[in-house]
């Protein structure tokens, strides 16, 4: 018998187009959110818009270890959903094919996808979150260019005010620039020039060439009686960058750690109680997140199937808010055992267990209990509510007749006759 059948095939194709479309939609809306932030902290250093992206790509590993798992669920659910509403899990289940032999090629896609997601958060995202961090500190301390902000003072070395009026070409040529430059023997110079222009230093790489042109000098110097003034039609202004920082090694936090590293921190009788407790919490947050896609097609399934007679979309709502809640859950366990105040095995792999205990639940009663349904009582809760609203907002949409009064004649203008009444049983009717 093949392992891989048609039918496996044929559910393969349902889970990969919606998986991919989840995955796509969940990193870009997360992506999108960051940035907002990113821009306004990017404008308010007056950095380039290119770091922007740059920075967003290395957040990408990160958002990707929660889109993953959100991809393959809702990837599995909606293409179960459809089977089931198109009647076509019916025929298959009539066949001899239970839920767990159906199940074959999700729980392949499981296999796989949390191997990736496993090679994700051990090395790749710790260094992209470093390399975050890096582009964060060179925007700060000026390493990438954007210390000179148009139509403001900018200090250099503390001993050069320069201000410009505007820029063009991205910042290469500028206009309205003047200059005050103090020396340690307090002599003085204040520099305007109609435009200017940046070049490199190739002798001196902590030195670029401010190339001036039409401008005046006044000189100032505690050796002279009065100020000398000098005319120019181009001169050479060297300005010395300020001396950058170089930033921290890879290690200072126990996000940017790859997992053995984390593993050796965790247990090195050299580490300090503090680092401990971060690494064997961060560790034991990575593998959790990992092992509970694992759990997601039982999941998935469970909720995919609605009622007999019914195709409500309450199973992908619940599934949403069970998945990002749980996520939410280990954060918060990761930061209160990081903390040392209760153990990461209790922290983390406590809520690990009872959400493993209630997709198992919940996957046996669709499977093996005849007519179960895992949220039988929630898709009755949620029609009530539906029919409520709907009869609430419905009826107000009714237009209301009221009875004409006497000698009033009804809307359409006809005239107003009383309907014959009849009294007693065999009495004639009364005259009109």
């Amino acid at each position: 018998m093949k392992f891989i059948t048609a039918i496996d095939r044929y559910i393969a194709r349902l889970v990969i187009m919606p998986m991919l479309a989840v995955f796509f939609i969940a990193a870009s809306l997360l992506a999108l959110d960051k940035m907002l932030t990113l821009f306004d902290f990017v404008a308010t250093q007056g950095g380039p818009v290119a770091i922007v992206f740059k920075m967003l790509a290395n957040m990408m590993p990160e958002y990707a270890s929660l889109a993953i798992p959100l991809g393959l669920m809702l990837g599995i659910l909606f293409a179960f959903r459809k089977l089931a509403t198109s009647s076509e899990l019916d025929v298959m289940r009539a066949v001899g094919l239970s839920y767990t032999r159906l199940l074959r090629v999700p729980f392949l896609f499981a296999i796989v996808l949390a191997a990736f997601n496993l090679v994700i958060v051990s090395y790749i995202q710790p260094l992209s979150r470093y390399y975050y961090e890096e582009l964060q500190f060179e925007l700060r301390s000026g390493a990438l260019g954007a210390s000179i902000k148009v139509g403001e003072f900018n200090s250099l070395q503390d001993r050069t005010a320069l201000r410009v009026e505007s820029s063009r070409d991205d910042g290469r040529q500028l206009e309205g620039i003047f200059a005050r430059i103090a020396t340690a023997s307090g002599e003085v110079m204040v520099i305007s020039a109609r435009e200017g222009q940046f070049f490199a230093n190739r002798e001196n790489p902590d030195t670029v060439i401010l190339r001036l042109t039409d401008g005046q000098i006044v000189q100032e110097s505690p050796t002279i009686r009065n100020p000398r003034v000098l005319t120019f039609a181009s001169h050479d202004l060297p300005i010395d960058l300020p001396k950058i920082e170089q930033f921290r090694r890879r290690g200072d936090k126990d996000r940017e750690y790859f997992l053995p590293e984390l593993l050796r921190i965790g247990w090195s009788p050299n580490a300090t109680p503090e680092m401990r407790a971060q690494s064997i919490a961060n560790l034991n947050y990575r593998l959790v997140e990992v092992a509970m896609m694992f759990l997601l097609p039982l999941l998935a399934v469970a909720l995919a199937v609605p009622p007999k007679r019914s195709s409500s979309a309450l199973g992908v709502f619940v599934s949403i808010v069970m998945v990002v809640a749980y996520h939410k859950v280990n954060e918060y366990g990761q930061d209160v055992s990081s903390l040392g105040r209760i153990d990461p095995m209790l922290a983390l792999w406590g809520p690990f267990v009872v959400f493993g205990a209630l997709i198992v639940w919940m996957y046996w009663t669709l499977a093996y209990v005849p007519g179960g349904q895992p949220i039988g009582g929630l898709e009755s809760v949620f029609s009530r509510l539906a029919k409520l609203l709907v009869r609430q907002f419905g009826g107000r949409q009714k237009h209301h007749h009221h009875a004409p009064h006497d000698g009033e004649l009804p809307q359409d203008g006809s005239p107003h006759v009383e309907t014959p009444q009849v009294s007693g049983g065999t009495g004639a009717p009364h005259a009109v």
